[in-house]
């Protein structure tokens, strides 16, 4: 990866995103975040609430506009509040699938151009509950089958223009965890990944020679629970 190959990654101050700006920066490309909190320290940044999708987009071509185009996105915003259908709130299960599915369309949809002209890559990033369904996640589910599908079928679409990767990890030693119920935690015997090496698997995915796209990866702990 050479030092003007930049990659946009949603999420990037935190957990999955922020191992993914790390790994990027190590091997020598330009990582750009999309993010409500900092990322760290001297990482172009714009501050976004991906729920806004408009937002997103407007901050997503400013990012790109600013700092020379784009060479490849990674969407690895993400966030859930588990729990019943019945009781969780409409603008909570509304919010989770936004920033989940909807903003990683929006984000994409906006660093399209820049993508093609350099004939970019792209990597969305799922759940192996996109592909498994579990109880009190029905709004996590709904939007990790989403990215599944709407990956797919980008793939068919972009096709010898913009090479596009499906990533489906499992769990994670993350704060993604940390705000539940205790519930919804992990148990103290979880066995979880290092996001260091889940972003390892991303850096393989952005690295192929032109024409050659690493369609889906699975990176998930061997005793993952929720796969397949």
């Amino acid at each position: 990866m050479n030092a003007g190959y930049t990659v946009l990654v949603t999420g990037g101050s935190s957990g999955l995103g922020a191992a993914v700006v790390s790994a990027v920066a190590e091997a020598g490309g330009r990582p750009l975040v999309l993010d409500r909190q900092p990322p760290a320290e001297g990482v172009p940044w714009a501050a976004c609430d991906l729920a806004d999708t408009r937002a997103a987009e407007a901050a997503t071509r400013e990012l790109a506009e600013d700092n020379g185009g784009l060479d490849a996105v990674v969407t690895a915003a993400g966030m859930d509040v588990p729990g019943r259908l019945a009781d969780l709130p409409g603008e909570v299960w509304d919010r989770i699938v936004t920033v989940d599915l909807l903003a990683t369309a929006a984000v994409i949809r906006a660093a399209l151009p820049f993508l093609e002209t350099t004939r970019g890559r792209i990597v969305t990033v799922a759940s192996t509950l996109g592909v498994k369904a579990v109880s009190d996640a029905t709004a996590y589910c709904a939007a990790k089958f989403g990215v599944v599908g709407f990956t797919r079928s980008l793939a068919a679409e972009l096709a010898g223009r913009v090479g596009v990767t499906l990533l489906i990890p499992g769990g994670m030693r993350t704060a993604f965890f940390d705000d539940r119920d205790p519930q919804y935690r992990p148990g103290p015997d979880a066995i979880l990944n290092d996001p260091a090496d889940t972003a390892a698997a991303v850096l393989v995915a952005l690295t192929q020679p032109a024409g050659c796209a690493v369609r889906e990866l699975v990176v998930c702990a061997e005793q993952e629970s929720s796969y397949p």
